[in-house]
């Protein structure tokens, strides 16, 4: 019985109904299109003001506003990151927490100190201009005991001499000034 009940399935004819299963066209009618004829002229439209287009000065200048402001904070993100990843920021840093006067007024586990609107990042004041022979930073630094800014300033006079360290300071938030010892930068 099975046999035979499979044997049938094969059997049945598939019918190709795609193209009959749409409906027919109508006949064609026997009577003539209706056309409907005019004696005179088109009477043409009264005539009245065009409407007043909106300014469009005030929307494009709030854009270019918002524009240029944001090319500006994406700028000073860019070039603040610019400085916190260069070897320049990296030694001061380092220099600062192997400092023992600092660590006496400020504390242990010195660190840059982070702001909101950079992310968790330190915000690096001034310049770092390689090439150029002068670096001019300042950025501030937490500690265990209290927070500071480090001021450091290097020029180099000469193409192919060192550097020369001009500042190399901290001034805590308590007025404290602790120079920082720059034969080790």
């Amino acid at each position: 019985m099975a046999l035979s009940l499979s044997r049938a399935c094969f059997r049945t004819r598939l019918h190709r109904t795609f193209a009959t299963n749409f409906p027919r066209p109508p006949p064609p009618s026997t009577e003539p299109p209706h056309v409907e004829m005019f004696s005179d002229t088109s009477r043409p439209r009264p005539f009245r003001e065009l409407p007043r287009i909106k300014r469009r000065w005030p929307a494009i200048l709030a854009l270019s506003v918002v524009g240029v402001a944001a090319w500006g904070v994406f700028y000073s993100y860019a070039t603040n990151q610019q400085k916190i990843s260069s070897s320049v920021f990296k030694q001061v840093l380092r220099t600062a927490r192997e400092d023992e006067g600092l660590r006496d007024v400020l504390g242990e586990a010195l660190r840059p100190q982070p702001e909101w609107w950079l992310n968790g990042e330190p915000r690096v004041l001034g310049a770092i201009n390689i090439l150029q022979g002068h670096v001019d930073l300042s950025f501030r630094i937490r500690g265990s005991k209290g927070s500071g800014t480090v001021y450091f300033t290097s020029v180099r006079r000469e193409k192919g001499i060192p550097y020369e360290i001009l500042r190399f300071k901290v001034i805590a938030d308590n007025g404290t000034v602790v120079s920082v010892d720059s034969s080790k930068a």
